[in-house]
């Protein structure tokens, strides 16, 4: 059932629906999660889900478009106005990086990590919905910044995958995997802080900080 055609109705239960599904991934997982648990938890019935979603990977599927869809618009909200791109740079990077880690994105992870041996499909949907989403958002603002000569040597697609790739390294994995705690507010500015750094270190003129990143040094 697409986002955009549901009713006001329709929308309330497929919240509940989502909800049921993400404290049945956290206390049962993935592969132990059925869709008639999925029904009875969210007091719906197991033929309105077979319904609306087709399959179980149908409605895994959907609560991924669903939590790129909250990413996407959360950024976007950010990106409204005239503010320097440096400034909303430095203002959604630790947005993302709570996003990322929190626990529906690290639950629908640990989904498509334990459906690779089924259908093969959550992952993709994932990446095509998540960072196919995000780091174009990402590398607008590091084109204002190449135009404006701030960041040079490469391309803009690249420095948006670099400084994706700074900022979130390896914790989202490791969140996946349980060995780590959510990050909170502070660490992820932290994070931020130094992910421009770098980004500028590899990437703004002569390879060297741009006056705009010295403000943003890392802690």
């Amino acid at each position: 059932m697409a986002a955009g055609v549901r009713t006001e109705r329709q929308q309330a239960r497929h919240r509940r629906i989502a909800d049921a599904a993400y404290a049945l991934l956290q206390t049962e997982g993935y592969r132990a999660t059925s869709m008639l648990a999925i029904a009875r938890q969210a007091g719906a019935s197991n033929e309105t889900l077979y319904r609306w979603y087709g399959n179980k990977q149908g409605l895994f599927r959907t609560l991924v478009e669903d939590n790129a869809a909250e990413v996407r618009d959360l950024l976007q909200a950010r990106l409204s106005g005239d503010a320097q791109p440096l400034d909303t740079l430095s203002e959604i990077a630790p947005l993302l990086l709570q996003l990322v880690t929190g626990d529906r994105a690290v639950a629908l992870n640990r989904a498509a990590a334990a459906d690779v041996n089924d259908t093969a499909t959550l992952g993709s949907t994932i990446a095509e919905s998540g960072r196919g989403t995000v780091v174009p958002l990402i590398g607008a603002q590091i084109a204002r910044l190449h135009k404006s000569g701030e960041l040079s040597g490469g391309t803009v697609a690249e420095m948006a995958e670099t400084f994706v790739g700074l900022l979130i390294g390896d914790l989202q994995i490791r969140r996946v995997i349980g060995v780590i705690d959510p990050p909170d507010s502070a660490e992820c500015e932290r994070r931020a802080r130094r992910a421009i750094s770098q980004l500028f270190r590899l990437y703004g003129p002569d390879h060297s900080a741009a006056t705009g990143a010295a403000a943003i040094a890392p802690d």
